[in-house]
C-alpha cells in the first residue's frame, strides 16, 4: 500500500557544461544534466562497450565446438530449453515464499481500517488515541527502514526476512493479549518493524533471482500481494472481530518461515560475500540443473569486483556525483507516492466512506474485492509496457480519483448535489486504488530495487525506504487534522501532488524495462 514542485530548467546549459565535471558541479540543473548524459552514452563508454563485445566474439570463437559436436546442436538447444523452462519453478517459488513478507505487509496496513470500530468500542479510545494506534505503525517501519538494508547484507535476504516474521508473530500476539492502549501501541510498533524491514528485503531479493526478462513482472508481485494482505484484512475484517482478525496477520509470518527453508538465497549476496560455491550452486538452482549459467555468472562477478577496489560506502556517498541521479529518482518517487495520499486512505478508508455519507464496511469490502484484479493486471503490464508507462498512467488516474473525491466532500459542503456526494466519494476512490495499484504502487519498489550498485544499496535502499515511512508517518497522522480544517481540500491537496508526479516522471525516471540490473546501474552511475 505505501506510498514539491522542482524547478524546471529555464534554457539548456552550454554544451561544454556535459563534458566538464567542475562546470557541472554548479550547475542549477545538474539533476537533469545526469539524466541526458545517462540517455546519451559518452563516446569513452560506447567504446568499451565494443571492446567487451569483440572480446566475447573472439572467445566464442576459441570455444566453439567442432562440427561432430555441432551436429546435434538441436537436440541440445531442445534440452537445455526444457531445462530453463523448469528452472523457472525455482524462481517462482522463492518469489512465491518471499512475497508472503508482502502479504504480511498488507494485513498490517489493513488492520486498522475494520479494527476500528471494535478497538474504539471495546478500550474507548477517542478518535485522535486511535490515530496514533494508525500511525504509530510508521515509527516502527522507520527504524525497520534505517536497519533493513545492513541487516539484509551482514545476515543475508533470507535470514533478514525470517526475523521479520518472528517479530511480526510477536507484534501480533502483543495486539492479541493487549488489556489496554499502550499494550496496542506497543503491538503495532513491531508490526512496523516487521514492515519496514520486509518493505525492502522482498523486492530486492526478487530483483536479484529473477531473469532479466521476468523481473519486472514478478518485483511487481510484491505490490500485488500487498494489495492482497491488504484486501483479506479488509473482507474479513467486516465479519470477524478485531482480535480474531490478528490470525490472518499471524498465517503469511507462518508460511514465510517455513518457505525459507526450501528455496535459496540470492547469488547475488552470496557472489558479494565471497561465497563462490554457494553463490554457483544458488544460480544453477534458479536457472535449472543443466542451464549454462558461464555468462550471467561472469557478469555478476566481473561488476561485483569492480565494485570491490572502492571504500566501503558510506552515507555521504550517495551524494557523489555518480550515485546522485539514482538517489533523486528513488527519492523523488517515494516521496510522491506518500504525498498521494496512499496511506491516509489505507488507514482511514472506512472513516472516509462514512464521512461522505456512504457504508463504510460496503466501501472498505468493495476496495478489497477490487484491488487484487487491478494489481495483477498492472503486474501483467510491468514487462511489456515499462515502468514509465505505468508511472504516467497511474498517477494521472490518482490525479482523476482523489479530484473527484474532493469534489464530492465540496458537495456536501456547499449543500448541493446531496444525492451525488455518496457516488462520487465510491468512484473516486475505486479510481485512486485503481490508478495507485498499476503503477504507483508497485514501480517505485521495483525501480528501487534496480537502480542503486549493489556497494550502496543497504544504504541507499535504507534511506529511500526511511523517506517512504516518514512519509506515510506525516500523512497519515496528519489526515484527521487536515480533514477536520477541510475535507475537499485535503483531497485536492492529493489530486494537485499526483499532478507534480506526472511532471516529475516524464522528466526524470528513465526507463529500466529488460535490462539487467548490471546494465542499469552502470547506466545510472
Amino acid at each position: 500500500m505505501m506510498a514539491a514542485a522542482f524547478p524546471l530548467p529555464t534554457a539548456a546549459p552550454p554544451l561544454v557544461l556535459r563534458h566538464s565535471a567542475a562546470a557541472a558541479a554548479y550547475s542549477p540543473s545538474y539533476p537533469f544534466e545526469l539524466y541526458r548524459s545517462h540517455r546519451r552514452p559518452t563516446r569513452r563508454v560506447q567504446c568499451a562497450a565494443a571492446a567487451a563485445r569483440r572480446r566475447d566474439a573472439r572467445c566464442k570463437l576459441r570455444l566453439r565446438p567442432p562440427a561432430a559436436a555441432r551436429s546435434g546442436a538441436a537436440v541440445g538447444a531442445v534440452a537445455q530449453g526444457q531445462a530453463g523452462e523448469g528452472s523457472l519453478w525455482t524462481v517462482f517459488l522463492a518469489t512465491a515464499v518471499a512475497v508472503c513478507g508482502s502479504f504480511e505487509f498488507g494485513t498490517c496496513v489493513g488492520y486498522s481500517a475494520p479494527a476500528q470500530a471494535g478497538i474504539v468500542n471495546d478500550f474507548g479510545l477517542s478518535n485522535s488515541e486511535y490515530g496514533i494506534f494508525g500511525s504509530v505503525l510508521t515509527i516502527g517501519a522507520m527504524i525497520g527502514a534505517l536497519t533493513s538494508g545492513r541487516l539484509a547484507d551482514s545476515l543475508g535476504r533470507k535470514m533478514t526476512m525470517g526475523l521479520a516474521a518472528i517479530i511480526g508473530i510477536v507484534g501480533w500476539f502483543t495486539i492479541y493479549f493487549a488489556k489496554g492502549a499502550m499494550m496496542l501501541y506497543l503491538g503495532r510498533v513491531l508490526l512496523g518493524y516487521c514492515t519496514g524491514v520486509l518493505s525492502y528485503v522482498v523486492p530486492v531479493f526478487i530483483s536479484e533471482i529473477a531473469p532479466k526478462d521476468l523481473r519486472g513482472g514478478l518485483a511487481s508481485s510484491n505490490q500485488l500481494f500487498i494489495c492482497s494482505g491488504c484486501s483479506a484484512a479488509y473482507i474479513i475484517g467486516a465479519l470477524l472481530s478485531w482480535r480474531s482478525l490478528v490470525l490472518v496477520g499471524l498465517v503469511p509470518c507462518a508460511f514465510l518461515l517455513v518457505g525459507l527453508l526450501f528455496i535459496p538465497e540470492s547469488p547475488r549476496w552470496l557472489a558479494n560475500t565471497g561465497r563462490e560455491k554457494q553463490f554457483n550452486a544458488s544460480l544453477q538452482k534458479l536457472r535449472g540443473e543443466n542451464a549454462d549459467i558461464s555468462e550471467e555468472a561472469a557478469g555478476i562477478r566481473e561488476y561485483i569486483e569492480s565494485i570491490r577496489s572502492l571504500p566501503k560506502a558510506r552515507v555521504q556517498d550517495l551524494f557523489q556525483r555518480k550515485n546522485l541521479f539514482a538517489v533523486i529518482v528513488g527519492v523523488g518517487l517515494m516521496v510522491f507516492q506518500q504525498l498521494g495520499g496512499i496511506n491516509a486512505l489505507g488507514f482511514y478508508t472506512s472513516y472516509i466512506f462514512s464521512s461522505a455519507g456512504f457504508s463504510g464496511k460496503l466501501g472498505t469490502t468493495l476496495i478489497g474485492i477490487f484491488q487484487i484484479p487491478i494489481t495483477l493486471f498492472g503486474a501483467l503490464l510491468m514487462d511489456r509496457s515499462g515502468r514509465r508507462a505505468l508511472l504516467l498512467v497511474s498517477a494521472s488516474g490518482t490525479f482523476l480519483g482523489c479530484f473527484l473525491t474532493g469534489l464530492s466532500f465540496y458537495f456536501k459542503a456547499q449543500g448541493v448535489y446531496a444525492q451525488l456526494v455518496p457516488t462520487l466519494a465510491l468512484y473516486g476512490i475505486l479510481v485512486y486504488y485503481a490508478a495507485y495499484s498499476v503503477g504507483m504502487g508497485p514501480v517505485p519498489w521495483v525501480i528501487m530495487s534496480e537502480i542503486f550498485s549493489i556497494e550502496i544499496k543497504a544504504i541507499a535502499g535504507s534511506l529511500v525506504t526511511l523517506v517512504s515511512w516518514i512519509g506515510s508517518f506525516a500523512i497519515s497522522y496528519s489526515f484527521n487534522f487536515l480533514m477536520d480544517w477541510n475535507s475537499a481540500g485535503t483531497f485536492f491537496l492529493f489530486s494537485a501532488a499526483s499532478l507534480v508526479t506526472v511532471l516529475f516522471v516524464a522528466r526524470l525516471v528513465p526507463e529500466t524495462k529488460g535490462k539487467a540490473l548490471e546494465e542499469i546501474q552502470e547506466s545510472f552511475t
